[in-house]
């Protein structure tokens, strides 16, 4: 039975927060989204490791997926591409058209903790209704860009291989306030610890496009540093960072990152 371009788009929302190494018929979502569709855990888990034969991140290691990407798959997924909040939007709200249908609320399809949620009535004296659900889908879509970002790296630091998870951050290359239409963008994302993270933020490191070496600033390298700064950070000058399992960042955001702290 041939998919439906709705069935497609949930599919891709569950592709986009699930690592390389889970597309399998065994996994929870995976089964979960079967049962949804109507068709068996394989057939979905087949959809997804299609889908994958279409990201140059993952043909590029050799991981060539299945070779069997329809017509659909591929038009999807140059439209991902080329929009990636709208289209990213779009397989977000099928997804949770199949998860209503079971009961579940938006958080509770994507199962996502309390914890990544906080309470917005602390930010908002007295907020609307209106002001409420403007909030909570902002969190979403913030936890929803963490967990793309986190899933591509594996749930490492693209710098030094930590993994855990409430040490991580999904750093925006071009930040939020720069760029409204790549803030969903996972290609916009590096997955970082809390130094790097800031690191980055304050232009002290960037990324050379390309080969995703470290790059320290002048600045902090003619700086007399202290024996850590020199070995955490200086030192770092001209390491490749760990590549992404999939949806490498864009080079012209890696470009518009350096020219900015040139």
């Amino acid at each position: 039975m041939n998919w439906t371009r709705a069935e497609l788009l949930a599919a891709l929302h569950l592709y986009l927060q699930l690592p390389f190494g889970q597309l399998h018929r065994s996994q929870p979502r995976i089964v979960q989204l079967a049962r949804w569709l109507r068709r068996t855990p394989s057939s979905v888990a087949m959809k997804l490791v299609n889908i994958a034969s279409l990201d140059p991140a993952i043909t590029g290691t050799g991981r060539a997926g299945l070779k069997k990407a329809s017509r659909l798959d591929r038009d999807v997924w140059n439209e991902l591409t080329a929009s990636w909040s709208a289209v990213a939007q779009k397989a977000a709200t099928e997804y949770e058209v199949l998860a209503a249908q079971d009961g579940l609320t938006p958080i509770e399809a994507d199962r996502i903790a309390p914890t990544e949620l906080p309470d917005i009535e602390t930010e908002i004296a007295t907020p609307t209704t209106t002001e409420r659900e403007a909030r909570v889908k902002v969190r979403i879509s913030q936890v929803r860009f963490r967990r793309w970002v986190l899933a591509s790296y594996g749930g490492r630091c693209c710098v030094t291989g930590l993994q855990e998870p409430r040490l991580l951050i999904a750093s925006h290359i071009v930040p939020w306030s720069e760029s409204p239409e790549n803030r969903l963008n996972p290609r916009n994302g590096l997955c970082l610890s809390p130094l790097y993270d800031r690191a980055f933020d304050q232009g002290l490191i960037t990324i050379t496009p390309g080969s995703l070496n470290i790059r320290v600033s002048q600045q902090l390298r003619d700086a007399v540093a202290d024996a850590y700064v020199q070995q955490a950070l200086v030192a770092l000058d001209g390491v490749p960072i760990r590549p992404p399992e999939r949806l490498r960042p864009d080079d012209e955001f890696l470009a518009w990152h350096q020219k900015r702290y040139a």
